[in-house]
């Protein structure tokens, strides 16, 4: 499975495009994060999906995402606790993370490829990794 490269998620901010992320406001160590991220306005099947962080005074770190073609690319770091799974009946990209640690205490984010079908949505591509 190939990583995607984090340089190809932008968030993008259209009047007609929305991401909405909702789930728990905290979760202690040892459970699991799980986020729904529920989108309008683009199809998932259309564009790729991915989630970014950002740890209080810290840079944006990209947790992950799933492709228009349903793969998936994680950090490597956080690898073996996540997964990415969507739902496109629903318009929603769902993230679980495990045996979370006070590491993992940040903002949570869904952001959309900026663009359509485009190689950083695909990780059978050629992608920078």
């Amino acid at each position: 499975m190939r990583v995607l490269s984090p340089l190809c998620w932008g968030l993008w901010v259209l009047s007609q495009v929305q991401l909405q992320e909702s789930g728990p406001s905290l979760v202690k160590p040892s459970q699991t994060l799980s986020l729904t991220c529920t989108v309008s306005g683009f199809s998932l099947t259309s564009y790729a999906v991915g989630w970014v962080r950002q740890a209080p005074g810290k840079a944006l770190e990209w947790v992950g995402g799933i492709s228009s073609g349903g793969s998936t690319g994680y950090n490597p770091a956080l690898k073996s606790r996540l997964s990415i799974t969507r739902d496109t009946s629903k318009s929603q990209v769902s993230l679980s993370l495990s045996s979370v640690t006070t590491e993992d205490m940040a903002l949570y984010y869904c952001a959309r490829d900026t663009v359509r079908g485009s190689q950083c949505g695909n990780p059978d591509k050629n992608l920078p990794t």
